[in-house]
This record gives C-alpha cells, structure tokens and sequence, in this order.
C-alpha cells in the first residue's frame, strides 16, 4: 500500500497506459480521478476498479479545455478534499494526419498541442495550487522516446514531447522548494491500442519491427509503465525531481540501422 492515503489525478485513464496507472494506483491504496473524454471509457474504468474493491471516481475531462480543466480540479476537491499526485498522462500520436513541418496542416498541428503540451499547462496551472496546499506532491509526465531522440515523420507530436521535458525540468526547479516534485516518464513503444493503430494507419511504421531492434527486442507492457508511476508517485521517490526517465527498452540507446 505505497499510495495509502495519497489522492491522485490520472488524465487519459480510459484505456491503455492511464487505465494500467489507474489500477496500480488503487492497488496501492491511493484514491484515484480518472480524468477521461470517452465517457464509456471512463465509465467502464471506473466499474472496473470499484469492483476491484478500489476508490476511483470518474470525472469527465477535456485537458485541451481550460473549463473542463478547472472544474476538475474543483471537483477532486469537492470528492477527496485534495491532490497528492498528477500524472499527465493524457497524449495522442496521429500518424495518419502528423508529419513533416512542411507538411503539416496548421489545424492538425493545433490539436496535437493542444492535447499534448496545453494539457500540461492547464493540468499544472490548475493542479499544483490544490497540491501545495494539500501539502505537496508528486506531478508524472509524459514523454516519449520522441522527446531525446529524432524521430521523422512526426513533428507536432516530437515538438510537444520535447517541451514536455523542458517544462518538467523548470517546474521542477520552480516548485521543489514548495514541497512538489516533478518528474517525467519518455516511454517508447509500448503495447497500448495507441500504437497498434499506428501500425495500422501508416503502411510504413511497423512498431513490432521498429522496437523489436532494441535491447530488449520487445514492445514494452503498459504495466511496466505504471509501475514506474507508482514509484514515482510514492514516497519512495522522495529525493528524485527533474527526472527525465527512459521506460524504451534501450529504444533510445540503440544505433540506428
């Protein structure tokens, strides 16, 4: 029970890494938020841990949206009384529609920063005030192998993974004095409904073939990711912030070939 006693936000937890983080969370004695689009996804998340004998809480949420994003942090104050961990998890990768920048259409660019970097912003501007003063915390975000590494074909979503890393180093510089640490996971191909519709939408991209070249010659576990977020989110992780952490299977630190 790592998480006993800790609220916890997890955007994107309909499916796929967040729901992976939301069971660990509850696993592990925290009370979670699942901040969720997909009202189906959300619902069903939430019947799921409940029934698992967890305290979860379905909250339906825009993170692209400043409203949206608002009310959920007041509502995770009106459920549980406060926040101890916010993991930004919420991210889209559209390799279908995403591309190089001179063939981006601006609209498509806009979305996949608003998703993935504004959902950043508005999750911290909103959520580290609610967490400091519940006595400070943790904040997790997402970035990809995308965020170290030159990854073509892709970007909108590189320049959003690349700013997340940015920004979690200056938070982290910002708010550890007042008692938050912030952190950053950069998975890479990870076995989520996400990537196997990458696969499927771009003839070119095989993820088993591109991440089966890496040390570990595998696809990654949503499960594997999670369990990083626990830690992470836990006391265990107490003196880390700043963190910029490698879940890729040695994706990162293999030569292209």
């Amino acid at each position: 029970m790592r998480l006993s006693g800790k609220i916890a936000i997890i955007t994107g937890a309909g499916r796929g890494i967040g729901l992976a983080g939301a069971r660990a969370f509850v696993r592990e004695g925290a009370r979670v938020v699942l901040a969720e689009i997909d009202e189906t996804l959300g619902r069903k998340a939430e019947a799921e841990l409940r029934s698992a004998g967890g305290d979860a809480t379905f909250i339906r949420t825009d993170v692209s949206d400043s409203a949206s994003v608002q009310a959920l942090m007041a509502r995770t104050r009106e459920c549980y009384g406060g926040l101890h961990v916010l993991y930004n998890n919420a991210s889209v990768f559209l390799s279908s529609q995403d591309g190089r920048v001179t063939d981006l259409e601006e609209a498509v660019w806009n979305k996949i920063l608003a998703i993935n970097l504004h959902s950043v912003y508005l999750c911290c501007r909103y959520g580290i005030p609610l967490m400091i003063q519940s006595g400070g915390g943790s904040v997790i975000n997402t970035g990809s192998s995308a965020s170290v590494m030159g990854v073509p074909g892709c970007d909108a979503y590189t320049a959003t993974k690349g700013a997340t890393v940015a920004m979690t180093r200056s938070m982290a510089v910002e708010y550890g004095p007042k008692g938050v640490r912030v952190n950053c996971i950069c998975p890479a191909g990870i076995a989520t409904e996400m990537v196997k519709a990458s696969s499927l939408d771009d003839p070119n991209f095989d993820a088993e073939y591109f991440f089966g070249r890496a040390p570990l010659g595998r696809l990654g576990e949503p499960e594997e990711v999670a369990n990083l977020a626990v830690f992470l989110a836990s006391d265990e992780s107490s003196y880390l912030t700043g963190a910029i952490i490698r879940a890729d299977g040695g994706t990162t630190v293999t030569p292209i070939s």
